[in-house]
């Protein structure tokens, strides 16, 4: 009778379920031991991104290797490569061994490196630079592990932010899937803005199940303002999830996996 005070869920079941299996999907194919380990929720801070930089370039090159480094890629032959001097690339074979990610992973075969850019006009806008590298870091692992996410080919762009938010960047990521003009026409630069696939709402989910996993309970604080509510649905589903899901993988990790 007092259904309609049920407040609405975040998502579509479909496109929650969606979001939930290509997470699993890359905790099993993208070193999901290094991320029950080592991975952590990556903010725009100074903490996570210090230092001085002279020039365009210099800042690139600094956020660049930072991104890197938390997604664990710093064992990859990543490079990055200024907009003017990019060019089409065959994508190189590598192999390794131990791991896939981290300090201890090893390259052991490389026939080539793997040109990364960036979009100078980003440089005044650092979290869409942030979340830009972690997209393209994502979509470099998922080519070279070879295996589609849930959906196929077609979703391989949605999965790139997934897998970038698997990485810990969810903060990033859900901040700069919308820009807001704001009431002056001048600050406003739709160059500079990031381009997702997914929408506010599924970015939160994601930032809410990678924060109910790691068990951290302050996911939100940088969060845009309007973002918040979204994520407190979020946990409340998750928090739900963890009592009765069917999928012993995903229970596993809503219930076992908490720091």
């Amino acid at each position: 009778m007092l259904s309609w005070l049920k407040p609405s869920p975040l998502l579509a079941e479909q496109e929650q379920q969606w979001l939930l299996d290509t997470f699993l999907w890359a905790f099993e194919h993208f070193d999901g031991e290094y991320f029950r380990q080592h991975t952590q929720l990556v903010l725009p801070t100074n903490e996570f991104f210090s230092g001085q930089s002279h020039s365009v370039a210099q800042m690139a090159e600094q956020v660049f290797t930072q991104v890197k480094q938390y997604a664990g890629l710093e064992k990859w032959p990543l490079v990055l490569v200024a907009p003017e001097l990019s060019q089409p690339q065959r994508f190189p074979r590598m192999e390794f061994a131990n791991c896939l990610r981290g300090p201890q992973a090893h390259l052991v075969s490389s026939d080539g490196q793997v040109q990364v850019s960036y979009n100078p006009q980003q440089i005044n806008q650092p979290q869409d630079l942030i979340a830009s590298f972690a997209q393209g870091m994502a979509r470099v692992m998922i080519y070279q592990g070879g295996q589609l996410p849930p959906g196929g080919e077609q979703y391989v762009d949605a999965a790139t932010e997934v897998v970038a938010s698997f990485f810990g960047f969810g903060v990033m990521l859900s901040n700069t899937v919308y820009q807001f003009r704001g009431g002056c026409g001048k600050c406003y630069n739709p160059y500079a803005n990031r381009s997702s696939e997914l929408s506010e709402q599924q970015q939160v989910f994601l930032l809410a199940l990678f924060c109910h996993i790691k068990g951290i309970d302050k996911g939100a604080a940088h969060l845009k303002g309007h973002l918040r509510s979204y994520f407190k649905k979020a946990t409340k589903t998750l928090r739900a999830l963890a009592q009765n899901s069917p999928d012993p993988l995903l229970l596993s990790l809503l219930t076992k996996d908490q720091a």
